[in-house]
Parts: structure tokens; sequence; C-alpha cells
């Protein structure tokens, strides 16, 4: 985060979604007048409208899988989302087979 106007309203952000509350420019700037921080005017506003129709909390919980690379297929269209997610579930279990190989019972050194 580049500025403190940014990093507020994130905050704000997270804590209407903990709260499964909307995110909304209004919501934001009560949360930052509560708190009592002042940001230029744009800033709850563009959050809100880059946070729209976006499941917050299931961005950060599956931030590392594999969920995130369907979001563009998605987006697309609504016929890729379908193979994006045959595509997520297939590498899942290509991991899975991967660590069952790792394990061979025995170890490098016995």
């Amino acid at each position: 985060m580049g500025s403190v106007d940014e990093l507020a309203c994130t905050y704000s952000a997270l804590i209407l979604a903990d709260d499964d509350v909307p995110i909304t420019a209004d919501k934001i700037t009560t949360i930052l007048k509560a708190a009592n921080v002042s940001v230029e005017p744009i800033w709850p506003s563009l959050f809100a409208k880059a946070l729209s129709g976006i499941e917050v909390k299931d961005l950060i919980t599956k931030i590392g899988s594999s969920a995130g690379s369907a979001g563009p297929a998605a987006a697309g269209g609504g016929s890729g989302a379908a193979p994006a997610a045959e595509e997520a579930k297939k590498e899942e279990e290509k991991e899975e087979e991967e660590e069952e190989d790792d394990d061979m019972g025995f170890g490098l050194f016995d």
C-alpha cells in the first residue's frame, strides 16, 4: 500500500467483509469517521467500486489455491467457468498423486 488513505480503506473494507456487510462507499466512510481517520473523498468510492461483486472472504481464504486462476476464465463468460473448475480439480488431483509418490516408505540414509 502506498498511502495511509489506501490502507485505511483496505482495513475498513476488511471489517465490513468480516461482518458480512456489503462494502459501499458510505459504510467505508462511516468506519473511517468512527476511527477518526480522514481520507480523500475519492478513496472510499474507489474501493467500493473495485470490491463490488467480489467475495472478499473467499478472496482471502483461497489466496494460495488454484481457485484464483479460475477467476479470469469465469470473467470471460458463463461457459468458461465449468472448464476452469475442471482444470482446477485436475490440478489438485495431480498434486495429490505427486505427494503420494514422494513417500515410498524408506529414507535417503536408511
